[in-house]
C-alpha cells in the first residue's frame, strides 16, 4: 500500500504540472466537443492530432490524447439524448432512453444522470488501473518471445470476434493490417518488401497517414453522402434529478462500471461493448422492463457508466502487455513508438512518471468533465446546428497540414488520400477499418517476436505449446475461433449490435 500511495504521489505531482493540467483540460474539451459533434468521433479526431503529439514531451501527449478518448464518452452522451444523433458509437444505446426522457421534457436530468454515472465509472475504473496494472506488469516482465507471439494471436482473434459486422471480414481486416505493417524494409535481412519501387515506402507505411485516411477522411466522406439533418433540441427542464432518479439509477451505474472494467479490458471490447451489454444486463434484471426504450432512467445510467469505465480499463492491456486492445488505444501506441518508447511492462519500471502521471491525469480529467460538462449545455446545443458542410473543409485541412508536418514529405498527403478511399470503399462493403489498424500496428511485433522464438528454439515450434502460459493463450484462442465457427453464437453476436 506505501509503494502504491508514493506511486501516486508521483503521478499526481506529474499532472498536476501547468502544461500537463492544460492539456489534460484540451484534451478533455477536445473529447467532449468531437463526442458532441456526430459523425468526427474519437478514432478521426486522435488521428489527425497524431502530428501534434509529436512536438510534445510524451507524457502530456498521452495524457491529452487519453482526455480525448475518455472525454468522448461524456460528450457522446449530449446528442444522443437532446437530437437522437449518437455523437460516438458507444453512445447509441443512450439514444434509447435518452432522448425519449428529452421528449418528456427531462432531458436535464438524463444529462446530468449521464455525466454522474460516467464520473462514477471513471473514477473506480481508474482504482481499478492502480490496483491491477503493477500485479499484471509483474507477470509479464516473465514473458518470453513465445507467450507474446501467442498473446498477440489471442488479441487479434478476440478483435474479431467483437468486431461488428462479418466475422470473415474482419479476419480480411486484420490480415491485410499485417500485411501492411510489414511493408518496407527487412530488419534482419535489408532487403525491401512490398514497396513497388518506391523509396517513400522503404521505411515503412506512415502510421499518421494510415490512420488519418482510415478514419479522418473516410468520416468525411461517408458524412458529406448522408442527408443533411434538422437539429432541434428539446426542451432541457430541470437540470438536477430528482431523488427517484438517483434511487433508480446508482446501482444501475455501479453495474455498468463492473461490465465495463471487465470488457475494457478484453482486446477489442472497450466503450462500445460495454454500453450495449449493461443495457442488456439492466433489462433483463429490471422490475420494469417495459420502460426500457421509453425514458427508464436505468437505460441512461448504465451504459453511460460502462462506456466510460470500458474506455479506461481498455489502457490495461498497453501498459502490462504491451498490446493495443482496440483502434484508438493503438494509435496512442503508435505515438508512444515515434517517442522511443516500447509500450508494455518496462514502461512501469523505466517511465514511471509517464505511466503515473497518466493514471493521475484520469482522475483530473474526469473531475474536470463532470465540472465543465454541465455548465456548457448551452454551447454544445448551439454547436449542434452548425451545417456539416462549414466544417469538413477545416477538418480536410488540418488532416493534410498534419500528414505533411510529420516528415515534411507531400507523399504522405497523397497516402492519406488514397486510404481515405480505400477506408470509404471498405465502408461501402461493411468492412470495419478498426481491426486493419490492430493487425498494422502489432504485425512488426508479432513477425520480430516470432523470429525470436524461432531462433532461441532452433526452429523448433513446439516451444508454443511447450510453455504452458503460451499454450493457455492459444487455447483461449482456439476457443474464440470455436465461437466465430459456430452459426448459432455468430447469430446471436450480430443481433447483440442491433440498435433496436
Amino acid at each position: 500500500m506505501s509503494d502504491i500511495l508514493s506511486n501516486l504521489s508521483l503521478g499526481f505531482s506529474v499532472a498536476l504540472s501547468l502544461s500537463n493540467l492544460g492539456f489534460c483540460l484540451l484534451g478533455a474539451l477536445l473529447g467532449t466537443l468531437i463526442g458532441v459533434l456526430p459523425g468526427i468521433g474519437p478514432l478521426a479526431t486522435v488521428a489527425m492530432l497524431l502530428p501534434i503529439t509529436f512536438y510534445l514531451d510524451p507524457t502530456t501527449a498521452l495524457i491529452m490524447l487519453a482526455g480525448i478518448y475518455y472525454g468522448a464518452q461524456y460528450g457522446g452522451s449530449t446528442t444522443s439524448i437532446l437530437v437522437n444523433l449518437p455523437g460516438e458509437s458507444s453512445s447509441v444505446v443512450t439514444c434509447l432512453d435518452g432522448h425519449q426522457m428529452a421528449k418528456q421534457g427531462r432531458a436535464g436530468a438524463a444529462l446530468a444522470v449521464a455525466a454522474l454515472g460516467s464520473f462514477l465509472a471513471g473514477t473506480i475504473a481508474t482504482c481499478v488501473i492502480v490496483l491491477f496494472t503493477p500485479p499484471l506488469t509483474l507477470v509479464a516482465e516473465s514473458f518470453q518471445p513465445a507467450e507474446y507471439c501467442s498473446l498477440m494471436v489471442f488479441g487479434l482473434i478476440a478483435a474479431v470476434v467483437l468486431a461488428q459486422g462479418s466475422p470473415i471480414k474482419a479476419v480480411a481486416m486484420v490480415l491485410l493490417g499485417l500485411l501492411l505493417g510489414i511493408v518496407g524494409t527487412d530488419i534482419n535481412s535489408g532487403e525491401r518488401r512490398f514497396t513497388f519501387g518506391m523509396i517513400e515506402l522503404t521505411d515503412g507505411i506512415e502510421f499518421v497517414a494510415l490512420a488519418m485516411g482510415l478514419f479522418g477522411v473516410r468520416e468525411i466522406m461517408t458524412n458529406l453522402e448522408k442527408p443533411s439533418v434538422r437539429m432541434t433540441t428539446e426542451m432541457i427542464g430541470r437540470l438536477w434529478p430528482t431523488r427517484d432518479d438517483f434511487r433508480r439509477s446508482w446501482m444501475p451505474a455501479l453495474r455498468g462500471t463492473a461490465i465495463g472494467s471487465l470488457l475494457g479490458v478484453l482486446p477489442g471490447g472497450g466503450a462500445l461493448l460495454s454500453s450495449f451489454a449493461s443495457y442488456t444486463v439492466e433489462k433483463k434484471i429490471s422490475r420494469r422492463p417495459q420502460e426500457f426504450g421509453h425514458g427508464a432512467v436505468e437505460g441512461v445510467a448504465g451504459p453511460e457508466a460502462a462506456n466510460n469505465a470500458g474506455a479506461q480499463t481498455s489502457f490495461i492491456p498497453l501498459l502490462t502487455l504491451g498490446i493495443p486492445g482496440n483502434a484508438l488505444i493503438a494509435m496512442m501506441a503508435g505515438a508512444l513508438m515515434v517517442h522511443g518508447i516500447q509500450p508494455g511492462p518496462e514502461v512501469v519500471r523505466l517511465q514511471p512518471a509517464l505511466f503515473w502521471g497518466l493514471i493521475a491525469s484520469m482522475w483530473i480529467g474526469n473531475l474536470m468533465l463532470l465540472v465543465i460538462n454541465l455548465p456548457l449545455i448551452g454551447i454544445w446545443v448551439r454547436l449542434l446546428r452548425v451545417p456539416y458542410r462549414l466544417l469538413f473543409p477545416a477538418i480536410l485541412m488540418f488532416c493534410a497540414i498534419g500528414a505533411f508536418g510529420v516528415n515534411n514529405a507531400s507523399f504522405d498527403i497523397l497516402l492519406v488520400a488514397f486510404f481515405g478511399v480505400v477506408g470509404y470503399g471498405f465502408a461501402k462493403i461493411g468492412c470495419e477499418p478498426a481491426p486493419l489498424i490492430l493487425g498494422f500496428i502489432l504485425g512488426p511485433l508479432f513477425e520480430e517476436n516470432l523470429r525470436r522464438t524461432l531462433l532461441l528454439s532452433r526452429g523448433d515450434w513446439s516451444v508454443f505449446v511447450t510453455r504452458p502460459t503460451s499454450l493457455v493463450f492459444l487455447l483461449l484462442a482456439l476457443g474464440l475461433l470455436a465461437l466465430i465457427i459456430s452459426p448459432m453464437i455468430r447469430q446471436k453476436r450480430e443481433e447483440a449490435f442491433q440498435e433496436d
